[in-house]
């Protein structure tokens, strides 16, 4: 870790690759020897194009994106998500099938219902969303326009560990919080979307991945900027897309190679997972309230027994004095939440865990 910096369990935007920032900040001011700052630079020239067709590749490599799928860089963050899939897949007197399991599906749905009827196959909301409900394919209508979920919950701290089965009906899945975090089919998808500021880059990034006979899907009445097809058409350049966002996670993407892609990712998050999750069931001091099987590789949420919120208001200060920052929990749960996100290095945690065990003793 380099000198002066923090411990970083931001929940996003997040930490990024040390070497990566060290990159960017080598060729801030003259990219690629073109006399300009990437930031300076028309998003209609040769380099940055070239530039987004390498970022698109990478990303088709390292998920295995077969050419039946477009790759989009939008903006408008997975919030504009929300309202731009059931404009463009749902369709009419259809329902559209959801696995509700937090705060950020329940915020899709109050968009969806804007377009049409939303069905709820399955919800944990009864055990506040501390689990992944249990659903199959047959639990999904078949006639429904699409089914939907978000892979990873970063304020109730539970991930899907398995994808279910819709059959025929695409599934949509908001992955902002743990894309390229672990190997993916992305073959059982029909559209995937993700904010890039947790693990593929720095905030005002969209990725969509979509299978392209669903781009057809939207009717034409739909404002132009907000059809998929827009966009995957004119190869992520109908208008000016966020150049110097774009330019990082290309960067990500490059190192996430470096480390040995996908497979490597995943071997080192549950190394951190396991580790602190470890350290704190064996606490008697802290607990984690998610179950077991559903407990997140990312988001690790977690409390001090008796839900002491004064003692965790000074747990989260006290850490910030000795460069451990973003343990706060969500402010819609409160408690304490520590983000593992790809880039964060198990020194971390290890020194997270350490303050955790001083911290016991010093307040049992």
């Amino acid at each position: 870790m380099l000198k002066g910096r923090c411990h970083n369990f931001n929940a996003g935007p997040a930490v990024l690759p040390e070497s990566v920032l060290l990159e960017a900040q080598a060729e801030f001011v003259n990219f690629r020897h073109s006399g300009m700052s990437i930031l300076e630079m028309s998003h209609r020239s040769k380099l940055f194009e070239d530039l987004l067709a390498e970022t698109e590749t990478n990303l088709r490599q390292l998920l295995g994106i077969s050419d039946d799928y477009s790759v989009l860089f939008l903006q408008g963050g997975a919030s504009l998500q929300f309202s731009m899939v059931p404009q463009n897949l749902a369709l009419k007197d259809r329902p559209m099938d959801v696995v509700l399991t937090g705060n950020w599906t329940q915020k899709a749905v109050k968009e969806m219902k804007r377009f049409g009827e939303v069905r709820v196959v399955a919800t944990s909301e009864a055990g506040q969303f501390r689990y992944i409900p249990s659903v199959s394919e047959s639990d999904f209508d078949r006639n429904a326009s699409f089914a939907y979920l978000t892979s990873n919950n970063t304020i109730y701290g539970s991930q899907f560990h398995e994808f279910p089965d819709t059959g025929l009906v695409p599934l949509v899945a908001d992955m902002s919080s743990d894309i390229l975090s672990r190997p993916l089919d992305v073959s059982k998808f029909g559209l995937i979307f993700a904010g890039a500021q947790k693990n593929a880059g720095p905030s005002g990034v969209t990725l969509v991945i979509i299978r392209k006979d669903l781009l057809e899907r939207c009717d034409t009445s739909v404002p132009t900027m907000l059809q998929y097809r827009t966009h995957a058409e004119n190869h992520s350049l109908y208008n000016t897309i966020p150049t110097f966002g774009v330019y990082m996670v290309g960067l990500v993407l490059k190192w996430i190679r470096s480390q040995g892609g996908l497979a490597a990712m995943a071997v080192a998050n549950q190394a951190k997972a396991t580790l602190l999750y470890d350290a704190i069931d064996q606490s008697a001091f802290f607990y984690c309230p998610v179950r077991e099987d559903a407990r997140s590789l990312m988001n690790i949420v977690f409390r001090i027994q008796g839900d002491n919120d004064a003692l965790e208001s000074k747990f989260v200060s006290e850490a910030q004095k000795v460069g451990i920052v973003g343990i706060k929990g969500h402010r819609l749960i409160g408690g304490l939440r520590a983000s593992t996100y790809n880039a964060l290095p198990i020194e971390s945690v290890k020194a997270l865990i350490d303050f955790m065990r001083d911290f016991e003793k010093a307040n049992s």
